[in-house]
């Protein structure tokens, strides 16, 4: 009898876990983005005709039907509502737009996002930074994300917009709205081997360099047997930029990371040469 009911228990958790994982995840209520917020996060991203917006809880589907009709976008929208799913679809129709935006039924943590040039989001603050590995990972470097009132903790935002909108008090009980724009960066973290100009150095020179905030960057040079620190060092999508301060002189990088390698130019007085690195394995 032990035995039986073991196995029946046993069978019961596992069947509890798979509905678990399978279930999709409650975001949070539904609370649309007011009109004049949704042009504003689509300016602020600077949405065009050959950008591919996607909505992550996208409720009546106005950011990607706006994107569509008034910006010349693509997308798709995902929510868990079914209801508000079936509207936003019959909008696109009506609209004549159905061609280049669509909605889905579906869990936004699994949705596929690999496509997105523009990813925008109004969800709740946990909900936002349950995405941020989600959105690190799975996002091409350069996709701008952008999301109304809650911020993506320990990412630095790369724009930034605050304003009062009457609107927002049967939302929020406030007037203030917030905006925050971020570039998905390219992976520098790591250890590199660049090939300088001769007159910086006629010998491969060990890059090392760290990550933080998400965007930002910070490490050093070995040149001649000395750690040369990396001065203003950004990653904006798959470019970074740094200076050098060697010899009385300060020389500007410029490089596209694209995976495990790096191509670009330094320039100081003037003059302009090229310099590449690879990643070291």
């Amino acid at each position: 009898m032990r035995s039986s009911l073991s196995f029946l228990f046993a069978a019961f958790v596992c069947i509890s876990a798979q509905a678990q994982v399978k279930a999709p995840v409650d975001a949070g209520p539904y609370v649309p983005s007011p009109t004049s917020v949704v042009a504003d996060m689509l300016t602020l991203a600077n949405v065009g005709p050959k950008d591919f917006v996607i909505d992550l809880g996208s409720g009546d589907g106005r950011i990607v039907l706006t994107a569509a009709k008034v910006f010349g976008a693509r997308g798709f929208g995902v929510d868990i509502n079914e209801k508000l799913v079936k509207e936003a679809n019959e909008s696109a129709k009506l609209q004549g737009i159905a061609d280049r935006a669509s909605f889905t039924i579906q869990d936004l943590f699994k949705a596929d996002i690999s496509k997105a040039t523009v990813v925008t989001m109004y969800l709740l603050p946990n909900t936002v930074n349950m995405l941020k590995d989600k959105l690190l990972n799975e996002l091409r470097p350069g996709t701008r994300i952008l999301s109304h009132d809650y911020p993506l903790a320990g990412w630095r935002a790369d724009d930034f917009r605050q304003f009062d909108l009457e609107d927002k008090v049967v939302i929020t009980g406030v007037t203030t709205t917030l905006i925050y724009k971020y570039v998905v960066p390219a992976k520098a973290e790591g250890m590199w081997n660049a090939r300088l100009p001769p007159n910086l150095s006629k010998e491969p020179v060990r890059l090392s360099m760290k990550q933080f905030q998400v965007t930002r960057v910070s490490g050093s040079a070995r040149l001649d047997g000395k750690d040369v620190a990396l001065e203003d060092a950004k990653l904006r999508g798959e470019q970074l930029t740094f200076k050098l301060a060697v010899g009385g002189k300060t020389y500007d990088f410029t490089g596209t990371v694209k995976g495990a390698s790096i191509e670009g130019s330094v320039e100081s007085g003037g003059t302009k040469s090229a310099w590449s690195a690879a990643q070291a394995k």
